[in-house]
């Protein structure tokens, strides 16, 4: 059972230093999940109704609204650093609180600035929308203000109740981050594929779309693992953990498209569940580096060949107005790309793993 009374623990990093409880941390992680939601709507905007000319739409309400919840919530936590009229005393803050109180004026900052941007530039529809200073800005912010109860729970001496539950403010607040990452990287995200599109990469009619797929895909598998990792990196990842974050991540590419790619966003769920399966038995840790490398490449081998197959499962064969099929399919790309990927993530885990340490190691110094 988990606790919700507030912790009297010290941080690893800051003995004096004032602890969020549980709780605390998971209406955080609640908070920023309404944020990032707000974010995807207005993201399905952008992507699918044509005309958008104005700042004052419902979507940025519901974006803007979120931010000024999740702000209330953060700066009321710190409230003590704020008594005596003086300028906020960072120390008197919790850990890993003090950066989302900057992070809340830099994105009221980049907030005003984008109102300011589209009067005088319009609003983005394409790939601008992506490298748009302002944006680029606000997702900063909001990329420090929704890790928040990552960075607390990262900073306590004392690791929270095992299994899920208890890391879940962790777990989703990486899962939130990586979701960010992701929507910022539209233009290489696998998993806005439609199955039929899938299926014409891996024949011989465009080999310019293999190519793009095959790139989305390797970028994609990074967003998808390094979550995973970094929390293996501290903590013994408890089972549940990846279809967490999958779901989270999942619900973006749903946005985007206008649930048009339902099919692939059943299928990542169905990869995570597989590779949570390989959490339990595996168990990776700090202190089991195989365990880690091992799911880390079961993950990306799970992952993508399960999105090979919706794309097989989902697609008619591909044929001419004579009815005669024009596609020849290339067995390398099917078999190889799921192998790519998990050699790509075996790599990535190998290097997290070589710089990090059991968390008992590192008390002990």
């Amino acid at each position: 059972m988990v606790s919700t009374a507030p912790e009297q623990v010290a941080t690893a990093s800051d003995p004096d230093r004032p602890v969020t409880s549980y709780r605390t941390d998971l209406v955080t992680v609640l908070l920023g999940t309404w944020f990032t939601i707000g974010l995807m709507v207005d993201a399905w905007a952008h992507n699918n109704v044509p005309e958008l000319e104005t700042f004052f739409t419902p979507w940025h309400a519901v974006f803007y609204w979120g931010f000024i919840v999740t702000a209330g919530w953060i700066l009321w936590t710190c409230r003590a650093a704020f008594r005596g009229g003086r300028l906020p005393d960072l120390r008197a803050m919790p850990a890993g609180y003090p950066a989302a109180v900057l992070a809340i004026g830099g994105f009221a900052l980049a907030g005003l600035g984008d109102m300011l941007w589209h009067v005088v530039f319009g609003v983005e529809q394409t790939i601008d929308i992506l490298f748009s200073p302002t944006h680029l800005g606000l997702v900063t912010a909001m990329m420090i203000i929704v890790t928040t109860p990552l960075r607390t729970a990262w900073a306590r001496r004392t690791d929270p109740a095992t299994g899920l539950l208890g890391l879940l403010p962790a777990v989703l607040s990486i899962a939130l981050g990586a979701t960010l990452v992701l929507l910022f990287l539209q233009y290489a995200n696998a998993l806005v594929y439609t199955p039929g599109r899938i299926m014409m990469a891996l024949t011989n009619l465009d080999e310019r779309l293999s190519s793009d797929m095959a790139t989305s895909i390797l970028v994609t598998n990074l967003v998808l693992i390094l979550p995973i990792l970094t929390l293996a990196r501290r903590w013994a990842l408890p089972p549940g953990s990846v279809t967490v974050v999958y779901a989270v991540i999942g619900a973006l590419c749903a946005a985007i498209t206008g649930f048009g790619n339902l099919e692939l966003i059943g299928g990542l769920l169905v990869a995570g569940v597989l590779t949570d399966l390989a959490v339990l038995w595996l168990r990776p840790s700090p202190g089991s580096r195989g365990a880690l490398w091992a799911v880390a490449a079961l993950a990306g081998l799970f992952t993508w060949s399960v999105y090979l197959a919706i794309g097989f499962l989902f697609t008619p064969p591909l044929v001419d107005p004579s009815g005669s099929i024009t596609a020849q399919a290339l067995p390398e790309l099917y078999t190889g790309i799921p192998v790519v990927q998990a050699l790509a993530g075996l790599l990535v885990a190998v290097v997290l793993a070589a710089s990090a340490r059991p968390a008992a190691a590192t008390e002990r110094q």
